[in-house]
């Protein structure tokens, strides 16, 4: 496929200093990648941020706006002003925040700096639902029933889209993401009322009222496929994932592979996300979501970043994602075929969060003592350390435990080890509600779905 402008301009690049443009236990892993690539690192922190690991031990910081985010590390302006400061190349702006804003990433490239991800039109086609839908159907790809195209305004035309498809539906904001701005319609005298609450959420939270409509999947598994591309045409997939534990569609704890899969069901749906990739001239990391049910696969969204969970592939796969991503920005070709990418073990990721383990309410304060565990088959990803004040300010993320064995057992049986072994005290985390969930049994068969673990909260409720 031939180069785009934008493609062609990237792949002459080189840097050497990155300018990380984002905060806590992401902004501590881009600098190691970094470092190990022997990139400079340049630090950005908000006023809460200033006393970071990551922002004292990075070459060059800068403080640019107050606590909230959307003065700080929201501010296109001040970021791009940040680079130009510090003589910064490259921007790597991690996950949320910036990450898939299509209109920053192309500021960056137009102030002549490299955004390390996907072009801003690869992040404006996959943001848009409806138009990544329709790159996916053209690519091939497994989609949930229902049409390409945005929903009308006649009432009547919408009724007979939703009887095509057949009850239940679900309605999503087709600018939407992160659980917002979609509403289930288990019945058609429900579907007009819901459609009105869809459309003002949609217009309230991302500017644009436009919706879709597919077909509800009742028990489905959210598996996600991690893939990587240059800028020259090459493109390899790094194995799958298993992200079916989510608490109000926010996912607790991500596994790889997913258990229960054989490799002649996913290999199809891996090789088309790769052709996807090739068509829409796709640059970097990305993951591409979908929905699995009765052996069948059907796509929902591209993440055009890099994702949170992306250690349990880096572990199976044994490829550094973060540095992955740094050399496809620099315009390197990629180094690996397809037959190279061989996945071994299980691996199992848990978020560990400043937050109440029965409210789920943040909890904010210093970290008043802090206990890592350590040894084979360990990892631990966090930003945190005694006396680190855990901000009210941002997301309840504080660290990222994750585990790798020979097999699915063995790594729940690690990470129990893990869990029982880290000790954080001056806060509240969600360390018990973890260390409760490996102990379930359904769990450890591998025998849940996307609702399993609202449906396992409420029980626990119950009984208590």
């Amino acid at each position: 496929m031939p180069k785009t402008s934008e493609q062609s301009a990237a792949s002459e690049r080189r840097f050497d200093t990155v300018l990380i443009a984002n905060r806590g236990e992401i902004a501590a892993r881009v600098q190691r990648a970094c470092r190990e690539l022997g990139l400079k690192t340049v630090a950005i922190c908000s006023e809460a941020d200033r006393q970071a690991p990551y922002v004292t031990t990075a070459d060059h910081f800068l403080c640019i706006g107050p606590s909230g985010a959307g003065r700080s590390y929201l501010n296109q302006d001040a970021i791009l002003l940040a680079a130009h400061l510090t003589g910064s190349g490259a921007i790597h702006p991690g996950y949320g925040f910036l990450s898939e804003n299509a209109a920053f990433a192309d500021a960056v490239e137009k102030a002549e700096l490299t955004f390390i991800g996907p072009t801003a039109s690869s992040i404006a086609t996959m943001g848009d639902k409806i138009a990544a839908k329709r790159a996916m159907m053209a690519a091939g790809v497994p989609c949930v029933p229902g049409p390409d195209s945005a929903l009308p305004d006649d009432p009547a035309t919408i009724e007979r889209i939703a009887l095509e498809i057949g009850y239940p539906v679900i309605v999503k904001a087709s600018g939407g993401g992160g659980g917002r701005g979609m509403r289930v319609v288990p019945k058609a005298d429900q579907l007009h009322e819901a459609i009105a609450l869809t459309r003002e959420e949609a217009r309230k939270a991302f500017g644009s009222p436009a919706l879709y409509m597919e077909k509800f999947l009742e028990h489905p598994r959210h598996i996600e496929i991690q893939v990587l591309c240059d800028d020259h045409g090459n493109a390899v997939w790094l194995g799958h994932r298993d992200c079916s534990m989510q608490r109000r569609h926010q996912k607790v704890v991500e596994e790889a592979p997913a258990p229960g899969i054989a490799p002649e069901i996913i290999q199809p749906v891996g090789m088309a996300c790769v052709q996807a990739c090739c068509q829409i001239g796709y640059r970097g990391v990305g993951t591409f979501e979908f929905l699995y049910e009765d052996g069948a696969f059907y796509f929902i969204e591209m993440n055009t970043r890099l994702q949170v969970e992306h250690p349990v592939t880096e572990l199976t796969s044994g490829i550094d994602i973060v540095q992955a991503q740094i050399k496809a920005a620099q315009g390197e070709v990629l180094d690996l075929a397809q037959s190279e990418v061989t996945c071994e073990g299980h691996s199992f990721e848990c978020r560990i969060n400043a937050e109440d383990p029965d409210t789920f309410l943040p909890s904010a304060g210093v970290v008043t003592h802090l206990t890592l565990p350590q040894g084979q088959g360990i990892r631990v990803d966090t930003h945190i350390h005694p006396g680190y004040r855990v901000s009210p300010y941002y997301d309840s993320l504080i660290a990222k435990l994750i585990v790798h064995a020979p097999t699915r057992a063995k790594a729940m049986a690690r990470m129990c080890e893990a869990l029982a072994g880290t000790e954080i005290e001056g806060i509240a985390t969600n360390i018990p509600f973890l260390r409760a969930l490996f102990e379930d049994h359904a769990f450890a068969r591998g025998e849940t779905d996307i609702h399993y673990l609202e449906h396992w909260l409420k029980l626990r409720r119950r009984a208590a």
